[in-house]
């Protein structure tokens, strides 16, 4: 690695009417080095990297100079990618139902007329290309049948070739930019895919990479540069930074984590009970959740415990009952609004997707459970809507406190507290949660911890299914692992610990596989 920057950006200055997400802010890149883009959501991190990518117009001043020549601005998103910066974002811009090699080729088919396509040599070239990485991929399968940490190795795979036949005049080495590839990832998957980092690093090429987790920070990175409000902050070496300094530069004070008082192991009633639950593939199975309580279900992925929460909403269809106070339902025939009626609200991991609107505003989306008591004889009262979602917005810090704004226009930690705030206003007997801040920085976790906490405090009974091991130890006061579709193992009050939880995961997954 030497000194001498592939990429400056000098002085990007990015405005969205009055508001200003980039003010100044100069970065470089050196050649064959892992450089992180570290802040709190909202801090411009992801502006930063849509201005590279030509998505955003910076104001005049601002400078681009790649290989050593300064480009005009705006960027043009397709001579980008010919100099030989490529871009791989957090959903991967993969379509699931075609397969791994026309995904591979949807834009560099060796043919110019794809009727005539040797469908049999663009295979085995996919599969040499895998292979130069130690990768075993399946040129014919499709992208819906792989495992997320396949799906993101194609992806990078994919970026990595684009970078080898651009138009870069060295060599080919080029960069290639990560937004956020790992917050789907179990810790194990990470580590695969910082293998493939690291390959792809040796052969001269420079890396990118947005992540919020500081352990994956200090594991893959050789410098950090740390945005706060629009303005960099510092650039860090990660070899020398300690963790805690890290964090304390993001977030600007020091912030700690979380700490639960977890509930005593007995005399609580339960407030909700589930018997017989199944997805009708596998046997029932029963728990129980006392009021004020956070369990978390957790596994391997495709061990099951990801499905539970859908099962008690009537969002996937199960089979089995469950009990809150003294109303009883089946689960072959819930429904998410006989489950809401019966006090149950939950919060899915696709924030856009399933939990929210990205197109409409924030107050549309945080009044949507409580629009019954703002109906007036002449429709909706839009005051009224608007005063409530900036009363919510203040107590869970929403930023910018603009209820008018459109939740996808939001960052991703934002994003989530509208969405918790919305299911909370409502004080539900239960709520559950699917990955509840993956993609969310580490201040921003806090902040919904203590939320959680409260809402517990009030007695709210909360299931959170996670991979989030972490995330886990931090709010649960009971933990249930799951393998093969099934509850195999329980953690209670002080064994609960990211060691422990680990250790469950795959010592039952090993059990079960040698039955």
């Amino acid at each position: 690695m030497t000194e001498n920057a592939v990429l400056r950006m000098n002085n990007i200055r990015m405005r969205f009417g009055s508001y200003y997400a980039l003010k100044g802010v100069s970065l470089s890149i050196r050649r064959g080095e892992v450089f992180g883009l570290l802040g709190q959501n909202g801090s411009g991190k992801s502006t930063m990297i849509k201005v590279l990518a030509g998505f955003h117009q910076p104001e005049e001043g601002s400078e681009v100079v790649l290989w050593g020549q300064t480009l005009p601005l705006p960027l043009d998103p397709m001579d980008i990618k010919k100099r030989g910066v490529a871009f791989v974002h957090q959903h991967l811009a993969l379509v699931s139902s075609l397969t791994v090699m026309e995904n591979m080729r949807v834009t560099a088919l060796g043919q110019k007329t794809p009727w005539l396509v040797n469908w049999k040599r663009e295979a085995k070239a996919i599969s040499a290309l895998f292979s130069e990485f130690g990768l075993d991929i399946d040129p014919f399968a499709t992208v819906a049948s792989l495992p997320p940490v396949e799906r993101a190795f194609v992806a990078i795979i994919r970026a990595f070739e684009d970078l080898r036949v651009s138009d870069a005049g060295h060599g080919g080495e080029g960069i290639l930019v990560l937004d956020e590839p790992t917050p789907f990832l179990p810790a194990e998957d990470v580590q695969r895919l910082f293998t493939l980092i690291r390959s792809i690093v040796r052969t001269g090429a420079s890396v990118v990479i947005v992540t919020h987790d500081i352990d994956e920070v200090l594991d893959i990175t050789d410098r950090v540069a740390v945005l706060r409000d629009g303005e960099l902050v510092d650039i860090l070496d990660t070899r020398t930074a300690e963790r805690q300094s890290i964090l304390d530069t993001i977030v600007g004070t020091r912030i700690d984590h979380f700490e639960k008082k977890r509930m005593a192991a007995e005399g609580i009633p339960a407030a909700v009970r589930v018997r017989g639950l199944s997805d009708g593939k596998l046997p029932g199975f029963d728990f129980e959740i006392r009021e004020g309580e956070t369990l978390g279900v957790t596994g391997l992925i495709g061990s099951g415990f990801a499905s539970v929460p859908y099962l008690l909403y009537g969002a996937m269809r199960g089979s089995g009952t469950i009990s809150i106070d003294s109303q009883t339902l089946s689960l072959s025939a819930i429904s998410p609004l006989m489950a809401q009626k019966l006090g149950i609200a939950f919060l899915p991991g696709d924030r856009l997707g399933s939990a929210g609107i990205g197109s409409l505003s924030v107050t549309d989306n945080i009044t949507l459970p409580v629009l019954d008591g703002m109906l007036r004889p002449y429709g909706l009262d839009r005051g009224q809507m608007v005063r409530e979602a900036g009363r919510l917005g203040q107590i869970y810090d929403v930023r910018p406190q603009n209820p008018q704004l459109n939740l996808g226009s939001l960052s991703g930690g934002n994003q989530q507290k509208v969405l918790l705030a919305k299911w909370l206003q409502i004080k539900p007997k239960l709520l559950m949660l699917d990955e509840p801040t993956q993609g969310v920085d580490f201040g921003a976790r806090q902040q919904i911890f203590k939320a959680l906490d409260r809402a517990a405090a009030d007695g709210t009974a909360i299931l959170c299914a996670s991979t989030d091991n972490e995330q886990l130890e931090q709010i649960c006061d009971r933990v249930i692992v799951f393998s093969r579709g099934r509850p195999v193992f329980e953690l209670k009050g002080s064994e609960i610990s990211r060691k422990s939880i680990t250790e469950a995961c795959f010592h039952s997954h090993q059990a079960e596989a040698a039955e």
